[in-house]
């Protein structure tokens, strides 16, 4: 193939003093490295269409279709650093700086790009300031009028071996605009539950479902609804991601499923305390120390480790520290054949159980009976890291390319309860959210697979309960949902979506207190929740439908402060407003709800969330129409 020369929008990025942090620690930055190309930087670049150009020690070159789609991958990545270097001491974080330009270059035969194009955007990176984005005049031009992001004009810079002055603009990640107010999104009508029970579902995977809200650019807070614990119970323990130590970044999701599998065999463990995988995987990546892990999720004991995959062969380290004093109490290696990962895990929590001197945990794990193909395992792993990666722009297209994973690993082993919820969590999906197929039996597909997984391994399948219990609860089934997530619950009572997804059905029936107790278990459980915003206007939800209304305020405020801004808030604060009194402050939310969704009608919102008769009666005091 010859040459060819084209205009390309570019982007070029590197670490702001790597040099210093590998040589306090180099170990450690290259295994946070790993950790952020594979669930943070290498999705965002498929996510926004980009090719990687080119990766030079520790910079990146990268081509995209077009400047909107560079630009919005360096704020994703850049609000994601963000995010992981919150309470990481500045000389130990990783910051990137960015430079992207729209340029003339020459594709050589093997895909590399030349010319000034290339050159400008890596000077540009050069420029900026760590944690920023620069962009030349002829980038900032195509993406002004879409950005909400404060800019400051650089002016004119003259660049090392650049023949004129460049003018270039640099973005200030996590300042909004000052000029302008965003554009409201056109909304989409769906139930703001439909889309939380979707993604769970979506993200329901490996050794009884868990999800992880990938690259969010909120960070989660300690509830301050969960009830404290005075002292950490004798066995309660929080299993932090282990770090993958494969030459193949790739394998992230390899490492992923070990802590996940470790997490849910724990949980089961009776009178034991086990924090959920989605508040342990809030630390993935992060320097943090073991004693301030314990004394934030008022957990004794903190397991950590790292996997390395050579072939079919699997190694695992684990350690153990007692997060009162940060003492290791015990540290040893695990090595079997893929086929056997089960075993491998089982002697881990052998292990355990030998240190802290429990004979049900020896008990629990030599139960395990569960054993399957490799390739099968493999692919379930891999259906739930593309889950993962795809799920805050979840398309039907990546919901059929996660089904066609779970489906290939279930040619190969029949009974592979994970794939067979895995299956089912697709179809779910494509119901609740608005894809579905006329030809299509939606509880045969769902609710069949579900019981089957369920019959199989009804002690370990604990995320087909939760797809179960929320798929009946969209379909206005709330009894049976209840009973799908209490039967998940005597199995598994460390299980924080059973408890979410037993609460939404219990405000459909009015049964507000006890849904108040399962939405404050389940923050007990996982304090720092990604999801934690929607658990708190649920909370909001109760509470106004106790008919307690500055207590359901004070909910909403919090989930509105955790950075959730749908008109469903908005909605929500204004009934309550209106039911307080506080007519100019209902007025005001009230119209900033129907700006966001100019549908809105009191019809629309039964049709849309759970119909809460007192709710309906504020929002008619603010003026909402009927219809």
């Amino acid at each position: 193939m010859a040459e060819i020369r084209k205009l390309a929008a570019l982007l070029a990025a590197d670490i702001v003093g790597y040099s210093r942090l590998a040589g306090a620690d180099e170990d450690r930055t290259l295994a946070r490295l790993r950790g952020l190309r594979s669930d943070l930087i290498d999705p965002s670049i498929s996510v926004h269409h980009g090719r990687v150009v080119k990766r030079t020690g520790v910079g990146i070159l990268i081509e995209f279709r077009s400047v909107v789609d560079a630009v919005r991958c360096a704020i994703e990545v850049q609000n994601g650093m963000v995010e992981r270097n919150a309470g990481v001491a500045p000389e130990h974080r990783i910051e990137f700086r960015v430079g992207i330009h729209l340029g003339d270059v020459v594709e050589e035969s093997d895909g590399d790009l030349m010319g000034d194009g290339v050159n400008i955007a890596a000077r540009l990176e050069g420029i900026a300031k760590p944690g920023a984005i620069c962009l030349s005049e002829d980038a900032y031009r195509h993406v002004k009028s879409r950005l909400d992001l404060a800019v400051s004009d650089l002016g004119a810079q003259s660049l090392k071996n650049i023949a004129e002055p460049v003018r270039v603009y640099s973005l200030e990640v996590g300042k909004p605009a000052h000029a302008k107010p965003p554009k409201p999104a056109a909304p989409k009508q769906r139930s703001m539950f439909v889309l939380l029970a979707a993604g769970i579902i979506a993200l329901i995977v490996i050794g009884g479902g868990a999800w992880y809200f990938l690259g969010a650019t909120r960070t989660a807070p300690v509830a301050s609804n969960a009830p404290a614990q005075a002292a950490s119970a004798h066995l309660s323990i929080v299993v932090l991601p282990f770090t993958n130590l494969s030459s193949d970044p790739s394998q992230d999701y390899f490492a992923d499923g070990i802590t996940e599998n470790l997490t849910t065999v724990l949980s089961r463990i009776r009178n034991s305390f086990v924090i959920a995988r989605n508040t342990a995987f809030t630390f993935k990546g992060k320097n943090v120390d073991a004693k301030q892990i314990s004394k934030e999720l008022g957990v004794r004991y903190v397991l950590e480790g790292s996997v390395q995959r050579d072939q079919n062969r699997v190694r695992v380290n684990a350690q153990l520290i007692d997060g009162e004093t940060g003492a290791h109490l015990w540290a040893d290696r695990f090595e079997e054949e893929l086929a056997d990962l089960f075993k491998l895990q089982d002697q881990v929590v052998a292990q355990l159980a030998h240190t802290l001197g429990y004979e049900l945990v020896k008990a629990e794990a030599e139960k395990s009976t569960q054993s399957g193909n490799a390739d099968a395992i493999d692919l379930t792993m891999r259906g739930r890291a593309l889950a993962i990666r795809s799920y805050q722009r979840l398309t039907n297209d990546d919901n059929n390319a996660v089904r066609a994973l779970y489906e290939q690993a279930l040619k190969i082993d029949p009974n592979n309860v994970d794939a067979l919820v895995g299956v089912a969590s697709t179809y779910s999906n494509e119901h609740n959210l608005g894809w579905t197929n006329p030809e299509t039996d939606y509880d045969a597909k769902i609710l069949g697979q579900l019981d089957r997984a369920i019959a199989l391994a009804p002690d370990k399948a604990l995320g087909a309960y939760v797809t179960k219990s929320y798929f009946l609860g969209l379909s206005h089934r709330y009894n049976e949902a209840v009973r799908a997530a209490n039967a998940g619950i005597a199995i598994n009572p460390n299980y924080a979506l059973l408890y979410s997804a037993r609460g939404t059905a219990e405000i459909s029936l009015g049964r507000f207190e006890q849904a108040k107790s399962d939405f404050q278990q389940a923050m007990r459980l996982s304090p720092r929740d990604p999801f934690m915003f929607m658990w708190q206007l649920q909370l909001g939800d109760v509470e106004i439908g106790a008919g307690r209304i500055k207590a359901s305020i004070d909910e909403y405020q919090k989930a509105f402060d955790a950075g959730y801004h749908g008109f469903f808030i908005y909605a929500n604060l204004a009934a309550a407003y209106a039911l307080e009194g506080r007519m100019d402050e209902a007025k005001s939310a009230m119209a900033e709800a129907r700006r966001l969704n100019p549908s809105l009608t009191i019809k629309w919102y039964k049709e849309h969330a759970e119909d809460i008769p007192i709710r309906s009666e504020g929002f008619r005091k603010v003026g909402l129409p009927e219809e």
